[in-house]
């Protein structure tokens, strides 16, 4: 690599993509939505450009005089106001970019971000790893779908001639979360008292430091048309609440026992409804949200160890550094 586009850079990990590429001495091309906020990138020597994934003019003109694209650009999100973006944005979006590296001569390879919402779950606590067949169509989250819906047309281009690798991410923690992401929003209502009721199901947590990392590594090891998991720590979600207790206070709790996913759902149904017809800002959670969580989301590592070299930061830092950091910015 001599120089990256990264779509998304202002993002979350696509921040944390783009100073890993700039400590490497690689030129950055960060491509950011008009008007978006750009305080991740303060401080790193990136050329910006503005311009819009739906933009097939402004994408042929982004991936011009780069040789790696890095791409992060989408929504992630348990509610809007109206779905029709997140399909606009994470399916035809993603679809420019793909369609603008395949017909370009002067791409040597494309990491394409996905997330483990586009792997299959388990029935049972059993890690699931790339080669577990999605089964989520009947969840009814949108999110999941598109995420899974994107990574196939990613791998239809793979398998068409494009030098590309899928990143699969799992729950990334950590500082630049300026959102706050629904990942790190769980942090902020642990804290802030919001959620006090664990129930059951679990997922995986790792650094978004790590996770950066390894969308490096699989550009530079990755082998084309491959997906690689990127988690670190699969955890229940009881054991995640106290995880940030402890990381805050120093100190054990004892929430809530678990509350029965049924009642959770009830819940969520009457805020779901309060946000949809009164506040139009995004509820605590939604009932298919639940329906998700309540699954133990836990994932197997082994082939980004194995082929891409990754190793892991220990998850009880990264949850503590993401406190220290929403409180400076007096989201907690």
């Amino acid at each position: 690599m001599k120089k990256a586009l990264v779509t998304g850079a202002a993002g979350f990990i696509g921040s944390h993509v783009t100073a890993q590429l700039l400590e490497k001495n690689i030129e950055v091309r960060a491509l950011i939505k008009p008007g978006e906020n750009t305080i991740n990138l303060k401080g790193l020597d990136v050329e910006i450009m503005e311009g819009d994934i739906l933009d097939k003019g402004k994408v042929a003109k982004a991936i011009q005089g780069v040789d790696t694209i890095f791409h992060l650009a989408a929504i992630y999100a348990i509610w809007m106001p109206d779905w029709k973006w997140i399909y606009e944005v994470n399916l035809a979006g993603s679809r420019n970019v793909l369609w603008a590296a395949f017909k370009a001569d002067h791409i040597d390879r494309v990491v394409y971000t996905s997330s483990i919402a586009a792997i299959g779950t388990t029935p049972d606590k059993t890690p699931s790893n790339e080669k577990t067949p999605f089964n989520q169509y009947d969840l009814g989250s949108h999110y999941v779908l598109t995420k899974y819906l994107s990574q196939q047309e990613a791998l239809g281009f793979a398998q068409n001639g494009l030098d590309l690798v899928v990143v699969n991410p799992a729950f990334p923690f950590g500082v630049n979360d300026i959102g706050p992401t629904p990942t790190g929003k769980l942090i902020i209502d642990i804290l802030s008292g919001l959620n006090r009721t664990a129930f059951k199901g679990g997922f995986n947590v790792v650094d978004v430091r790590d996770v950066a990392k390894g969308h490096i590594l699989a550009a530079e090891r990755g082998k084309t048309g491959e997906c690689y998991i990127l988690g670190n720590r699969n955890v229940t979600a009881l054991e995640f609440m106290n995880m940030v207790h402890k990381a805050n206070t120093g100190k054990e709790k004892k929430f809530i026992p678990t509350v029965p996913v049924s009642i959770l759902k009830g819940g969520t149904y009457a805020l779901s409804f309060w946000a949809d017809r009164v506040s139009h800002k995004p509820p605590l959670s939604t009932p298919v949200e639940v329906a998700y969580a309540a699954n133990y989301l836990y994932v197997d590592n082994t082939k980004a160890k194995t082929e891409l070299g990754m190793d892991f930061r220990p998850v009880e830092d990264s949850i503590k550094e993401a406190i220290e950091w929403f409180k400076k910015q007096k989201m907690v």
